[in-house]
């Protein structure tokens, strides 16, 4: 299941109208660096695999394994400034997250971080 916040939704609409985008907004894991990977927005098209979840709009798709997996997706808009944007979470850990850094530390740049 997919939640999006009122805010959330606004903002993507918004952005979809302001740009004449009609395409489906895929939930995809994406690689991450020390943390491990995240979840990540992608415009995309339907696959038979997806979950698809729509709202007003937009419509939503995430990989019935991926969904499995992660439990319920959560989409949030977090207005801080120049550090705005989109917070995707899940109601479970993500597959391979918590990785972290093996040798050296984050600080130290021994991973890119």
């Amino acid at each position: 299941m997919v939640d999006v916040t009122t805010l959330a939704q606004e903002k993507l609409n918004e952005y979809m109208l302001q740009n004449n985008i009609s395409s489906p907004l895929r939930v995809m894991l994406m690689e991450g660096g020390c943390s491990g990977p995240a979840l990540g927005l992608a415009l995309d098209e339907e696959k038979k695999s997806d979950d698809v979840t729509t709202l007003d709009e937009l419509t939503f798709l995430i990989e019935k394994n991926l969904l499995s997996e992660c439990g319920e997706v959560s989409i949030d808009f977090v207005d801080a400034g120049s550090q705005s944007g989109f917070s995707i979470t899940s109601s479970n850990p993500l597959p391979g997250a918590g990785s972290g850094c093996h040798s050296g530390s984050c600080g130290s740049g021994g991973c890119g971080c």
